[in-house]
């Protein structure tokens, strides 16, 4: 989180400051590293140090703080240059240098690495002074002791027998939520409502109220309804929600119902980032859950990587892709959308009210 913190000020203050066109590439470079990065580190250190009452509720406020932050991006960035923007986007990692101060280290990784004097200290610091964490401490540190006679410590063991099938199904997951649209959807979403003849500054505030309600929504419900049944109702909004954008913009490309295509295509819009924000963290969340202390940095990393490189390639080809067909794009989106629902169907496990070394030993053996 240190070197993430210096990483994300220091590229803002490159962009900011930028005299030549390399230093605005450096500047982006290191601000989508931290993004890449901070993806899955957020929602694995969440899970490690949160109990298992808290730690779905805890890890949907992830999403809608990130939605909340782009709705202030968009509104400020409607108002000022784009250098002040970016000395204006330093404020939270100026602000959270000094709170890192205040931040523990993972109990979990403490055990990992052999400091298990220190885990207990942590947990006390985390759950209370007058909490009884004796047991819960020794959960950890006996499941990870286990480990070790299992694994070897090294990067490789993610790709054992073991943890393949999983590790495959959640890779597949992190690709599917990429090929569904959602990073065309969000960085293009002004773009879409430009396109489909709304006013960009009532879609965009209009868009921000819906996500901020679903992602309160989220926020309740995922320790209650569990993970698996809003990660299906996220992705069924999804698919709708893309399928009605590609609808409206199909009869626009030929003239019909001129009036109810911009409000279709809003329908869409709205339906698809609201549904985004009410599921979006889960997949995050239950890396975090499936996979064991000893592989999850290297289970998590992979799927990072390939969320962020078919993140890439929908972003990088949605122009051309749009200009191919309005109404095709979003119907592809809605067909990957499809996809993820049935793989979440029949090989999601639910994870919700459960410790995490309980759910990693259940899921490494129903799953092999």
């Amino acid at each position: 989180m240190w070197i993430l913190n210096v990483l994300y000020i220091g590229g803002w203050f490159a962009i900011a400051f930028a005299k030549v066109p390399w230093l605005l590439d450096l500047g982006r470079l290191s601000l989508g590293s931290v993004s890449g990065i901070t993806g899955f580190l957020m929602p694995l250190y969440i899970a490690e140090i949160t109990p298992k009452d808290l730690r779905g509720r805890i890890s949907a406020i992830v999403p809608l703080m990130v939605c909340w932050g782009l709705s202030f991006i968009y509104l400020v960035g409607s108002f000022v240059n784009w250098r002040t923007l970016a000395l204006i986007a330093t404020i939270p990692g100026l602000l959270q240098l000094p709170l890192l101060y205040f931040v523990p280290e993972s109990p979990r990784w403490l055990a990992k690495v052999g400091r298990e004097k220190e885990v207990e200290d942590v947990l006390l610091c985390l759950r209370g002074e007058k909490v009884d964490i004796s047991e819960e401490a020794t959960e950890i540190k006996d499941y990870t002791e286990s480990l070790r006679s299992v694994s070897k410590g090294s990067t490789l063991d993610v790709f054992q027998r073991t943890y393949a099938r999983p590790l495959l199904i959640m890779a597949g997951l992190m690709a599917l939520q990429s090929l569904g649209g959602i990073g065309a959807f969000a960085f293009y979403s002004g773009a879409i409502i430009q396109s489909a003849g709304i006013s960009s500054l009532i879609g965009l505030i209009t868009l921000a109220a819906v996500q901020t309600l679903l992602g309160l929504l989220g926020v309740m419900l995922l320790d209650k309804a569990g993970r698996r049944p809003l990660l299906l109702v996220s992705f069924a909004g999804l698919c709708f929600g893309s399928f009605l954008t590609g609808l409206s913009f199909f009869l626009k490309d030929f003239n019909w119902w001129d009036d109810g295509t911009p409000i279709l295509a809003l329908i869409g819009l709205l339906m698809y980032m609201g549904s985004s924000v009410l599921g979006a963290g889960i997949p995050w969340l239950l890396i975090a859950e499936v996979f064991p202390v000893n592989v999850k940095g290297s289970a998590g990393s992979i799927c990072n990587l390939i969320n962020n490189v078919f993140a890439w390639v929908i972003s990088y080809y949605f122009n051309f892709l749009i200009q191919w067909s309005s109404a095709g794009v979003f119907f592809i989106f809605s067909a990957f959308c499809a996809a993820n629902y049935i793989l979440v169907a029949k090989f999601i496990p639910e994870t919700k009210g459960k410790k995490l070394e309980e759910i990693q030993e259940s899921v490494t053996h129903s799953l092999q």
